[in-house]
């Protein structure tokens, strides 16, 4: 297990890891728990990683439904098997990785294990590393990023306790404001005018607007509402398509919310409209891939497992990236202010961070290191088979 914050180097561990593992002449296979994680290790790496589910083969069988093909009896094969991003992958899935590697395969695991916990059961990756029955290999020192950045160090400084400094910094930026209704007109100047002025950037691809909460006046729900009009206004060229409350516009940016393992788009994945067709039904959005981009056709019928993404939760942005990313910290959302997701919400901007409201609720968040806590029983039983005396 090597876990580690922000450019503490296990990007640079996995490749030479991967490596020495080619000069020894063994077969490695690369993996991540989603569809945008894999692309990103895929290019972290230089060689191709798969999300777990299309490693572990799972597809439809007739009469059985969907299930997992590599298992026991037809394990993958490879020497190694390393994955990625483990702070998402939940214990079922766990459970069917195990199944598949074959006996005296290595199996490295990776991540950070001060993020979000995974969105299904368990948690997997706090509980092997404190189970002490796996060697873990914990990285402290920061290398990535020039001294003058703050994205990195600040993040560090949320994850020790401290609230982040903004003073003298020109990529971590910190705007006081307690009134929603100021919020939300704010982060629609930021992100229309402002943002894309500053950075030389897009609008919509750039810039990622996270929030804690769907609801509220600041939620996700309302910052997209408000986002898609200010973005992406209706315009005579633009077709349309109802789905429930939600209008979908041609070039409005979405996000696919379940895995549909026959599209091969996964929960998370974020795209473009390229075409709407009201006449067949048919909806077209186009995905960044692996080998570039590669457009899913939607029917009216498949459109619940799509929604505006011009804002996301936090969790749902796990395993991503985004030049820039800004973050409204208000009281409103006290229920949600977690050390782990505004740690999380930093670490995923690559060039700047913004963060709008009040220094109380910045205090809450950074102060409140509740973890949730989830009954699984793992380590426990970790730490009983590789030390069966209890000694």
């Amino acid at each position: 297990m090597i876990t580690g914050g922000p450019g503490t180097g296990k990007t640079t561990i996995v490749k030479t890891l991967l490596e020495l593992f080619r000069q020894n002449g063994l077969e490695v296979l690369l993996a991540a728990p989603t569809g945008r994680a894999a692309k990103r290790l895929t290019e972290t790496a230089g060689m191709e990683a798969k999300t777990i589910h299309r490693l572990l083969e799972y597809s439809q069988t007739e009469g059985q439904g969907f299930s997992f093909q590599r298992t026991e009896e037809r394990p993958l094969k490879a020497h190694v098997v390393i994955i990625d991003e483990m702070s998402m992958v939940d214990l079922p899935l766990f459970y069917h990785l195990l199944k598949a590697i074959p006996g005296g395969c290595k199996l490295v695991l990776v991540g950070d294990m001060d993020q979000l916990p995974s969105v299904g059961p368990g948690n997997v990756l706090r509980d092997i590393i404190s189970s002490g029955a796996i060697p873990v290999v914990r990285l402290k020192e920061i290398f990535r990023q020039s001294e003058k950045s703050r994205i990195v160090s600040n993040a560090h400084a949320v994850n020790r306790g401290k609230m982040p400094q903004t003073k003298g910094s020109d990529d971590f930026f910190f705007l006081s404001e307690s009134d929603p209704e100021k919020i939300l007109h704010l982060i629609m100047d930021l992100c229309s005018r402002r943002l894309p002025l500053y950075k030389n950037k897009d609008a919509i691809d750039d810039i990622q607007v996270l929030a804690p909460m769907r609801r509220t006046l600041i939620g996700v729900d309302n910052l997209n509402k408000n986002l898609q009009e200010k973005l992406n206004p209706p315009a005579p060229h633009k077709t349309e398509m109802k789905s429930g409350a939600v209008t979908f516009r041609l070039g409005d940016k979405v996000m696919q919310i379940r895995n549909n393992y026959q599209k091969e788009v996964f929960n998370g994945d974020i795209g473009r409209i390229t075409y709407i067709n009201n006449d067949d039904g048919e909806l077209v959005v186009m995905y960044p891939d692996v080998s570039g981009q590669r457009e899913v056709v939607y029917d009216q019928t498949e459109l619940d497992e799509l929604v505006l993404s011009y804002a996301v939760s936090v969790h749902k942005s796990q395993g991503s990236e985004y030049p820039i990313v800004v973050l409204p910290v208000v009281t409103q959302h006290y229920i949600m202010l977690q050390r782990n997701l505004l740690y999380t919400a930093i670490t995923r901007a690559k060039e700047l961070v913004v963060l709008i409201g009040t220094k109380k609720a910045l205090a809450i968040a950074v102060r409140n290191n509740k973890v949730e806590t989830r009954y699984t029983r793992l380590a426990a039983r970790l730490a009983e088979a590789a030390d069966p005396t209890g000694g």
